[in-house]
């Protein structure tokens, strides 16, 4: 097992190391398996997709990603938050298909610390159309909302992701709250 820093080893994957990409896995699965369950307990209880495939989809794709100029750590891991909310998406538009009339809806549970409604259930695709529509209006209280409610992140993660402060992002969080709030309600 590799000594190196997850940091290094990303930079050394953005210079073509593909052999570092053998070395960052068993420092990183144990964190992409802790989101990747994250983001599953909070489904319902009959969900056939599990933690394990998650993380391997997300690793693979991540993997996959040829034009990334990896930063750090904490960058690494606000690209597995986005591309495990893509595969969670995904998930939930094809069991939608599936279903006769296509009214089954894919429900995550709201943890009280990043709640912004009065329900503990929202639908999935309705948080990710939500947050589609506050990309478009801002981008950064976009990238937030997917770091801190499909990725788990702290507020220091999220700021050193985005090289903004601290204060920035609680700021731009409660405004962001504010308006998934209002969209998701009048979605209901």
């Amino acid at each position: 097992m590799s000594e190196k820093p997850i940091t290094q080893l990303l930079v050394e994957i953005s210079s073509g190391g593909r052999e570092s990409m053998e070395e960052l896995l068993p420092l990183v699965y144990g964190e992409l398996r802790r989101l990747a369950h994250n983001y599953l307990s909070q489904e319902r209880s009959d969900h056939t997709l599990q933690p394990t495939a998650l993380v391997h989809e997300a690793y693979l794709r991540l993997i996959g990603q040829k034009e990334i100029d990896w930063q750090n750590r904490a960058h690494f891991f606000g690209v597995s938050a986005r591309l495990m909310r893509e595969i969670l998406i995904d998930y939930a538009r094809a069991k939608n298909t599936q279903k006769r009339g296509g009214d089954f809806k894919t429900q995550i549970a709201v943890d009280n610390a990043i709640s912004f409604s009065s329900t503990k259930e929202l639908d999935v695709i309705a948080v990710d159309e939500a947050l589609t529509k506050l990309e478009e209006l801002d981008e950064r209280q976009a990238r937030i909302v997917e770091m801190k409610f499909f990725g788990g992140m702290s507020v220091d993660e999220i700021s050193e992701v985005l090289s903004v402060s601290p204060a920035t992002v609680k700021r731009e969080w409660s405004t962001a709250k504010l308006l998934l709030h209002r969209w998701l309600r009048s979605n209901n």
